[in-house]
């Protein structure tokens, strides 16, 4: 959210609130609160809260809630565990299950798993049950953690319970870590008992299944899933084609990359910087290298945005095509249209550097590389 946006929200309550006929009401603070977590702004939502108290609207656990938000969505967990001991103490503000589903959100964002053990007892002695989407988000922080034995405990649950029950969203998260790990036989084993469940799968869910047999070059299962997405009149979406264009790109498959391209086009689905990032990782794999200038031609031309994994498909091209004075170039114009550098793109050109032998260049990039990740770090 823009400053603008919150800042010129605030300055217009400010001046009804000089008007005599104006007497804010609750609904109003929570929009507020609402935005000013949004956009990253926990202390002057404090601040409101605070003006809100002293002009003697009474407080509720929603808008203590809003306020919690805020703090969350900052990472400042102290400050939103603060917020909850306060509204234990008030009798007509206490926590309910949006309450510390919020905060378990946080909790899991920042992997502190012993806090979510800490709000899930407390949760049962007060008798507040977890809903799904509270376990569909335990359940993903968990597996991104490689905590299985947590995850499998949390499903277990679920599928025992008669209040949060496992839902899409389930199957999608669970499928998805087992695939991206390359555990086809536990993510196939976990999608029938979903099934069995009697979960119905959506466009999203056969996505991850292609993406997941494409990594591991199982392209009859690929084409199976495709096929059965046809059959049920399930949509093929530009997420579709780009798991398939990506699987054969890892593989430096160009004529099969290309096809799939081609056909994503004939049926007018639209292509994204992810599909580019692709082609060219494709061509590049395949050492195609006057392919890889043609695609990034074609992106520019069909005015596809050019974020940090695009220019790290372009430099690590050049890098492999050995075209060193055009990775350096590729990389200026990177930093001249500020898009942020990561981990990936140094790397990238350490190891070109590193390949050549130019020491003095890979010291004064290692340089860079500090200083822009210590400048990232700082602006979050």
């Amino acid at each position: 959210m823009h400053k603008k946006q919150w800042d010129e929200a605030l300055q217009v309550f400010e001046m009804l609130k000089q008007q005599p006929f104006y007497h804010p009401k609750e609904g109003t603070y929570m929009k507020l609160l609402v935005l000013l977590g949004k956009s990253g702004q926990p202390s002057r939502a404090q601040k409101l809260f605070d003006e809100m108290l002293e002009e003697g609207l009474d407080p509720t656990a929603e808008l203590y809630t809003a306020l919690l938000t805020a703090y969350s969505r900052s990472n400042l967990l102290e400050k939103a565990f603060a917020v909850l001991e306060e509204m234990k103490g008030l009798p007509l503000c206490q926590p309910d299950v949006y309450t510390y589903s919020t905060l378990i959100k946080a909790c899991v964002d920042a992997c502190r798993f012993e806090l979510v053990d800490r709000l899930y007892e407390e949760m049962a002695e007060r008798l507040i049950t977890p809903n799904t989407v509270t376990q569909n988000i335990v359940l993903s922080g968990y597996g991104k953690a490689g905590k299985f034995d947590e995850m499998e405990k949390v499903l277990s649950g679920m599928l025992e319970s008669t209040e949060c029950i496992p839902d899409v969203w389930t199957m999608n998260t669970v499928i998805s870590l087992f695939g991206n790990k390359g555990q086809i036989e536990m993510m196939e084993s976990w999608y029938e008992k979903f099934r069995n469940f009697g979960i119905e799968p959506e466009t999203r869910t056969f996505n991850i299944l292609i993406g997941a047999y494409g990594k591991k070059q199982m392209y009859d299962k690929m084409s199976s899933v495709m096929e059965y997405m046809r059959r049920l009149s399930f949509p093929w979406t530009t997420s579709t084609y780009n798991n398939v264009i990506e699987a054969f790109a890892d593989a430096g498959d160009a004529p099969n990359m290309e096809y799939t391209f081609d056909q994503m086009r004939a049926e007018r689905m639209k292509a994204d910087t992810k599909t580019f990032c692709c082609l060219i990782r494709g061509y590049a794999n395949a050492g195609l290298f006057h392919k890889v200038v043609s695609s990034i031609q074609l992106a520019e031309k069909l005015e596809i945005p050019s974020n940090t994994s695009f220019f790290n498909a372009v430099i690590s091209a050049c890098a492999k095509a050995d075209d060193l004075m055009e990775m350096e170039r590729v990389y200026r114009r990177m930093k001249d249209k500020q898009c942020p550098a990561n981990s990936a793109t140094f790397d990238i050109m350490v190891e070109a550097y590193r390949k050549e032998g130019m020491t003095d260049k890979i010291y004064d990039l290692e340089q860079e590389k500090l200083n822009v990740l210590i400048s990232g770090s700082e602006s979050e």
